[in-house]
């Protein structure tokens, strides 16, 4: 390798990974119709550096739409062995076509997951997130199978027979979405028959969840927890998990390179600064993707993790930056709310936004759940004021009993915009 190629090196940068690159930017033109045309008027053989690679314009999903059904596919119809659509887009799906080898690799990729969580070949793994078009379910069995473990493919829905297969086939990993993970433990909690249950590892991915709801679900399902991490342009969910420290997510750099960027000038920020993951795949046949928003904002965390992984981390998704509304000029993102509900004595896990325009003003009310024996008045006045401080926006607070705002099978939509 060149000195020039090395020029703005760090050690998320690796000399192996820049190889990588220029070998998929030598033969990506020639492979994808989709870069072809976008790459159309760039010379790709001048790029030496990272500062170079750096400078390729991203690819977004607006691009990925455009593309459909099928422009992404960069191989032959004879090498393509499935394909999956995002389960987050609006309007024209996304749709990703896997190779084989793309399969295979993802599945390689959610063995690790199982591994860094500890997950072993005597496992039984209870599955509940959608198989189908979504990435899922099928990327949770392929893992596990992978890893050598049992199965228990349930998807989503019907409770009853989820619990009842749970506690039969004493299943002891939960894979699930933080709502669903939820919604099955006050579930047993309700019917109490948390001693008929064996589960001692959840795996819990597709949202964002708060400390609160952390801690419910690990408390009330006596589980230890991992955020596992993934969306559907790139493989799926398994590209990145926590470990048993629970200081960030690892992900694996050998089939993908993650930058971090200001979402607002696509400039590289310092490590340790929150921005937008930017990711490009380094191996990946059927649908490769160079300088992909993916809308998650997250950090690199610095130095080597006390589990002793060479795997880099990114902290857990911190959110996203089309979940952002503005309230009255105030930008908020539902981490935010989140968080100042966390630091007020008296509430729970679960809360919804209701954002609406009445009488010529934005009125912003937030519902969120209350634990057993809080003062209503003092809790609501306590978040009203945490609000105003913290944000500088004066809401309506509503505090509801445990149960009362909606749980979901799948994601839970917790902010309702009604003004438009």
């Amino acid at each position: 390798m060149s000195e020039s190629s090395l020029v703005g090196e760090s050690s998320l940068k690796k000399p192996a990974q820049f190889e990588t690159i220029l070998d998929l930017l030598a033969n990506i033109t020639k492979k994808s119709a989709f870069y072809r045309d976008k790459f159309a008027d760039l010379d790709l053989s001048s790029i030496r550096s990272w500062e170079d690679f750096e400078r390729l314009p991203f690819t977004d999903k607006g691009d990925l739409r455009d593309a459909y059904p099928l422009g992404l596919q960069a191989v032959p119809d004879e090498d393509i062995v499935r394909i999956h659509s995002s389960s987050g887009t609006t309007g024209l799906p996304i749709i990703i076509p896997y190779t084989k080898r793309d399969v295979d690799e993802w599945a390689e990729m959610f063995a690790r997951c199982y591994e860094m969580a500890g997950v072993t070949p005597l496992d039984r793994i209870h599955v509940t997130p959608g198989y189908g078009l979504w990435t899922a379910g099928i990327g949770f069995q392929a893992g596990a199978e992978r890893l050598g473990a049992m199965v228990v493919p349930m998807g989503p829905g019907n409770t009853d027979k989820q619990l009842k297969m749970m506690s039969d086939l004493k299943s002891t990993v939960l894979c699930a979405t933080s709502s669903y993970a939820l919604l099955l433990a006050e579930e047993i909690d309700r019917r109490g028959i948390r001693s008929k249950i064996h589960l001692s590892k959840g795996l819990i991915g597709s949202e964002r969840w708060g400390k609160q709801m952390r801690h419910r679900i690990a408390t009330e399902l006596g589980v230890q927890l991992f955020d596992i991490y993934g969306l559907t342009e790139i493989y799926g969910p398994g590209i990145g998990i926590s470990c048993e420290h629970e200081c960030g997510m690892h992900y694996w750099d050998d089939y993908l390179y993650f930058e971090i960027i200001n979402q607002h000038t696509g400039e590289q920020v310092s490590e340790g600064e929150v921005g937008e993951l930017v990711i490009t795949t380094l191996r990946k046949e059927g649908a490769p993707l160079i300088r992909y928003r993916t809308h998650d904002l997250t950090r690199f965390i610095p130095g080597e993790c006390a589990c002793g992984s060479i795997y880099p981390r990114i902290d857990v998704i911190l959110g996203r930056t089309d979940d952002m509304v503005k309230v009255k000029g105030v930008n908020i993102f539902p981490a935010q709310i989140d968080e100042i509900l966390h630091e007020v004595e008296g509430t729970s896990s679960e809360f919804q936004v209701m954002i609406d325009h009445l009488e010529g003003r934005d009125v912003m009310t937030v519902f969120f759940e209350t634990v057993e024996g809080a003062s209503i008045k003092g809790v609501e006045a306590a978040v009203r004021h945490s609000f105003k401080t913290r944000i500088g926006l004066t809401i309506v607070p509503k505090a509801v009993a445990i149960g009362d705002l909606p749980r979901s099978e799948k994601k839970t939509n917790r902010v309702f915009d009604n003004r438009y």
